[in-house]
């Protein structure tokens, strides 16, 4: 009996990662769909088919998802279901987390199968006690969705490693959260700040769970175009403290644009990241 391309992968879904991979923990790969953006604003659902037809195992949604309703919630998730490939977090504005907003994010997350709802950036404001207010915001989102399984996190930029009165500001947020709170480390920005990915990993053991594998060149002429394995990233490094002790549940590869258009893009980065990380 053979089985479709359909139900192989909705079986494959099913069984945990140890076994999938023998006696070692596989971590899946991902796309966050702000790398498809053009496209998933065109049709979402192809988009989203194309991404699983590549071979990624998971996607993260961004910003513009807080607009669908729940049916429209309800629909990618068959959709998702049917391809065999899982939603573990989604990007979310700021303002999401409000006392206005965060129930109906809450719900859409829910009916996608999320397990994080992530802070995509903050308010840039100068001085810790602005990062210190960020930080108390996403300590009384996790206590309010505790409740409904789910957690939240915080994804970097730029600003975040660069020191403001002495201080870089993602140390703030680290100090100051829960350590059930996600640090999704953006490796790009964190290259471009002058920080070392890998020592960052390593002073926060168990709260990097999800990375986003942006690669970056120190040539002005490229920056964030080059495509994963083009850049500065020491993604071996990298890779070992993710694994070792960062905590890691999922990659996720996520790109500004390159010399490719953004689908070709997505495909070229995967087949870089599965020879990087066999």
């Amino acid at each position: 009996m053979s089985l479709s391309r359909r139900s192989f992968l909705t079986v494959a879904a099913m069984i945990p990662w140890a076994f999938r991979a023998g006696s070692s923990v596989r971590i899946p790969i991902g796309l966050e769909l702000y790398s498809v953006r053009e496209a998933l604003q065109k049709d979402p659902e192809a988009t989203v088919r194309a991404v699983a037809e590549m071979g990624y195992e998971c996607v993260e949604f961004y910003g513009p998802y807080y607009d669908w309703t729940e049916s429209q919630a309800k629909q990618m998730r068959k959709l998702l279901d049917d391809l065999g490939i899982r939603c573990n977090s989604t990007h979310n504005d700021q303002e999401y987390f409000g006392a206005e907003k965060i129930q109906h994010a809450r719900n859409l997350n829910l009916i996608l199968g999320s397990k994080y709802l992530v802070m995509a950036s903050a308010d840039l404001g100068n001085g810790p006690d602005r990062w210190k207010a960020v930080a108390d915001s996403l300590n009384a989102a996790a206590e309010q969705l505790a409740a409904s399984g789910l957690k939240v996190g915080y994804h970097n930029h730029e600003p975040e490693f660069t020191a403001a009165a002495g201080t870089r500001p993602i140390e703030v947020l680290a100090k100051n959260t829960k350590s059930s709170v996600m640090l999704q480390l953006d490796v790009g920005t964190c290259l471009k700040a002058g920080s070392d990915p890998a020592a960052w990993i390593r002073a926060n053991p168990g709260r990097i769970r999800s990375l986003h594998l942006k690669d970056w060149s120190s040539d002005p002429a490229k920056g964030y175009k080059v495509l994963f394995g083009e850049g500065d990233a020491d993604w071996k490094k990298i890779f070992a403290a993710a694994e070792s002790v960062g905590g890691v549940e999922y990659y996720l590869l996520e790109q500004e644009g390159s010399r490719f258009g953004e689908v070709e893009t997505a495909r070229r980065c995967l087949q870089s990241f599965r020879a990087a990380h066999a």
